[in-house]
């Protein structure tokens, strides 16, 4: 999507928020002057990958702190929650996972809070903003907590998704222990899918964990801005964190009990493979043996006759060939 520029008229997203009512959307961003000031009234801004021009304009009028513009404009940064003497920044990513890559996929949210205002910054369209408005459209009740309300919400809708990630998870684990106990193992699909739920149980701790830290301190009350009402659904948000945590490293221990038991089954059915080769190879053995030791060379079917040579040549192929084909297909080779 291309940048938003807030020397327009009209915000890209807004909402305004009076008395505990939504009163407006997409206000004109001339308004925020005056709406910055007014005790009655708080506000969202969204900005969808916005220039530094943009960060910086908005940050002039309601004094955030440099460094904390610079971190949402670059990106990239851990999950965080830091305190400035205007406002408080938190740095978050929401999770969402693909069935059919295996893919976990993470989207960065920058998160501005001041006593009046929610500002959030994101690189793309990638976190599903609608949801996020009808969670705040479905708890309005919860208004009069202004800020701490919009803040409540987004946080709610970015833990539920890790809470859908791990459910999904779970579910691929189940799949991957039936591939792996099946009649018919494919060793190379089992060992991909493995490898990629490991990966996406590690990325999802990565961003999930650290959302304690965040919490933490709202939980505890040291962030002035957001209304004492609020503090039993933050306490909520951070009971869910800590289940999503306890249960992302119960999978991942999980993938690493499947891993060990998918080398023991390998390790057994390579073991019952060489116990029945070693058998054919010791049948085979004994009248190898026999004619070896007597010397036996007598007349067969062509014998002394360049057919017989071509029959010879034949035989070897064809058995060959069929043995490879059986081989194959009990999955020996």
């Amino acid at each position: 999507m291309a940048a938003v520029s807030l020397y327009d008229e009209t915000m890209l997203r807004s909402r305004l928020y009076r008395n505990s009512t939504l009163v407006e959307s997409d206000f004109e961003l001339a308004r925020l002057t005056q709406l910055k000031t007014d005790s009655d009234s708080f506000f969202w801004i969204d900005l969808v990958n916005p220039t530094e021009h943009d960060l910086r304009f908005i940050a002039d009028e309601l004094q955030l702190n440099e460094l904390a513009v610079e971190d949402a404009f670059r990106g990239r940064q851990r999950p965080k929650l830091e305190h400035y003497d205007t406002h408080f920044f938190i740095n978050a990513y929401s999770a969402r996972f693909d069935t059919e890559t295996l893919k976990l996929i993470t989207d960065e949210i920058a998160i501005f809070v001041t006593p009046n205002a929610l500002i959030t910054v994101r690189d793309d369209e990638g976190f599903d903003i609608e949801l996020l408005k009808k969670r705040w459209d479905d708890s309005i009740s919860l208004a009069e907590g202004k800020v701490g309300y919009l803040l409540w919400g987004l946080l709610d809708i970015i833990v539920d998704g890790y809470f859908e990630v791990v459910e999904k998870l779970d579910s691929e684990l189940e799949d991957l222990e039936d591939l792996m106990f099946a009649e018919t193992r494919i060793d190379r699909v089992i060992q991909r899918k493995s490898y990629d739920l490991r990966k996406a149980l590690v990325l999802l701790r990565r961003v999930a964990v650290p959302m304690r830290e965040v919490l933490n301190p709202i939980v505890k009350r040291d962030v002035q801005v957001i209304s004492p009402t609020m503090f039993a659904y933050f306490q909520d948000i951070y009971d869910h964190v800590m289940r999503v945590a306890d249960w992302t490293d119960s999978l991942r221990d999980l993938v690493t009990t499947l891993l060990e038991t998918n080398l023991t089954i390998q390790g057994n059915q390579m073991n019952l493979i060489m116990k029945k080769v070693t058998s054919w190879a010791a049948i085979i053995a004994v009248p190898t043996a026999i004619t070896g030791w007597f010397g036996q060379n007598i007349p067969y079917l062509g014998f002394n006759n360049i057919y017989g040579l071509w029959m010879s040549i034949g035989s070897i192929i064809v058995v060959s060939g069929i043995l490879y084909i059986e081989f194959r297909r009990r999955d020996w080779l």
